[in-house]
């Protein structure tokens, strides 16, 4: 497997783009592709590659980059290579995983487990416990009224 060449896929829809723009204004398929050559400095195979490149990613939407490829004879041919002409393309799809969510996890590696020294409830000041506040804590439990 020799590879050709490559296009990132906001360069094939900005192409694709472009293609369909003047199509529609009524250009002939060489118009066409002289203007799109002139407009992304494309000539030669590389634009023969681009625009057979933004043909194949038109309807998909997560495309993240095309392969094009040349194959010797004998080799093998995966199945997600796409034949065009006598070049293959690989077009190259942009992974979406379900969102796993991560277990918390403590600085062992292990669960993180509830508990700990931290109080509970909302704190009464950032700057810490107020001098009465100090004081209530202090006082021994024989000491403080019961109701």
């Amino acid at each position: 497997m020799k590879s050709i060449s490559e296009f990132q896929s906001f360069t094939l829809q900005k192409i694709s783009t472009a293609k369909t723009q003047l199509l529609a204004d009524g250009k002939s398929p060489e118009e066409v592709s002289t203007s799109i050559g002139e407009t992304f400095k494309l000539e030669g195979d590389k634009l023969r590659y681009a625009l057979a490149a933004s043909d194949l990613i038109k309807d998909k939407t997560s495309v993240k980059r095309v392969v094009i490829v040349g194959f010797a004879e004998g080799e093998t041919v995966g199945p997600k290579y796409q034949k065009v002409e006598e070049d293959y393309y690989l077009v190259d799809l942009i992974e979406t995983r379900p969102a796993v969510q991560a277990a918390a996890t403590d600085k062992r590696g292990g669960p993180r487990r509830g508990g700990g020294n931290k109080p509970s409830g909302p704190k009464s000041s950032p700057w810490g416990m107020s001098p009465e506040e100090k004081a209530a804590k202090n006082k021994p439990a024989s000491q403080t009224p019961k109701a």
